[in-house]
């Protein structure tokens, strides 16, 4: 049985993980047989999203980890404590904490930095050759993580033309991908799907990442 680490971001899209992406990729998990550990860093959210109205909430803060624990229902554990030896794969689902919390891209674009703790397990998980998934925007965060070790990854964000040169200036090569399908980058077992970056309702973001899904269990040695 696999173990696969899924890490999450906060609850909610605008500033914490896409709930929905978070669940199809644990239940595709859970149907797959495989065991899953959710993680997160524990750190203050970016900013907090009132959800109903779309409008920074001044002055709340939220943690990122207690956040996240939501959708895992408390079982959920730092990434802090996390090594690549315990895990035989890793999935980001997306949502704007991908890239509020797990990394800075939505301020900083391409001259975005990682959170040292989500960098360390991504890069032992590379090192090691073990699967690593990117859902949504997430792509981003592996462009970086790539990029910044003078190597090259296929990825997809789905067709949006802005955000693909932005993931080519970090230094990935984009690959266009409608929103049932994914990018699999077998030489560096990476694989992506645009999810909401594309999808206009669950089951078209479920088709691409419950793909996604297999194809990463399948890259596990």
């Amino acid at each position: 049985m696999p173990k696969v680490g899924v890490v999450l971001s906060g609850c909610g899209v605008y500033d914490g993980t896409e709930i929905h992406e978070s669940v199809i990729t644990l239940l595709a998990l859970n149907r797959a047989g495989a065991e899953v550990q959710c993680m997160a860093p524990d750190m203050d959210q970016l900013h907090v999203i009132n959800h109903l109205t779309g409008e920074e909430a001044t002055g709340e803060t939220r943690n990122v980890l207690v956040e996240a624990a939501r959708i895992a229902r408390g079982d959920i554990v730092d990434i802090a404590t996390v090594k690549s030896g315990d895990l035989d794969a890793l999935i980001f689902p997306g949502g704007f904490g991908a890239a509020k919390n797990l990394c800075d891209f939505a301020v900083k674009g391409i001259d975005c930095s990682v959170n040292p703790e989500v960098l360390r397990l991504t890069k032992e998980m590379v090192s090691a050759k073990k699967p690593v998934g990117v859902v949504c925007i997430a792509p981003a965060l592996m462009a970086k993580v790539m990029g910044d070790a003078d190597v090259n990854v296929n990825l997809t964000i789905g067709t949006d033309e802005e955000t693909a040169s932005a993931l080519e200036g970090m230094g990935a090569t984009h690959v266009s991908c409608p929103v049932q399908e994914f990018v699999v980058d077998r030489e560096n077992k990476i694989v992506s799907t645009p999810a909401y970056m594309l999808a206009s309702q669950i089951s078209e973001a479920a088709e691409g990442i419950e793909k996604l899904v297999q194809e990463v269990l399948s890259l596990v040695d």
